[in-house]
């Protein structure tokens, strides 16, 4: 499965934006979703990712109950609606497959697939 991120810019703290992540092939389905960030000079980290049905989630402490992930299975889809966003939310997004049936894992080493990152900038 191939991965294309978009969505990401510049926003105002405080404000708010939704980054998309295509994937092409087949079987979308067959897939948790994960998505992960990378500030300067730190470690991917992860974000937020769900499970094949989208219906479990699982988030970062940091941004919970700031961010949704959710997924279009008919469009081989899924989503980080980002709200209340901060300063430090600033990194480069990046979308992430791992072919399981099973929860949402926040390991990198689990995800396979990765799409090219969308950068997000919070700042005033």
């Amino acid at each position: 499965v191939q991965l294309q991120a978009s969505g990401g810019g510049l926003v105002q703290p405080g404000g708010s934006l939704t980054l998309s992540c295509l994937a092409s092939g087949r079987n979308f389905n067959n897939y948790v979703m994960g998505w992960f960030r990378q500030a300067p000079g730190k470690e991917r980290e992860f974000v937020a990712g769900n499970d094949w049905s989208g219906l479990v989630t699982r988030y970062s402490d940091s941004v919970k109950d700031r961010f949704t992930i959710s997924r279009d299975n008919a469009k081989n889809t899924v989503y980080l609606r980002m709200i209340t966003l901060r300063p430090e939310d600033t990194a480069v997004y990046y979308c992430a497959a791992a072919r399981s049936k099973g929860y949402p894992t926040r390991g990198l080493n689990e995800y396979a697939y990765w799409g090219q990152g969308t950068q997000v900038t919070v700042s005033s």
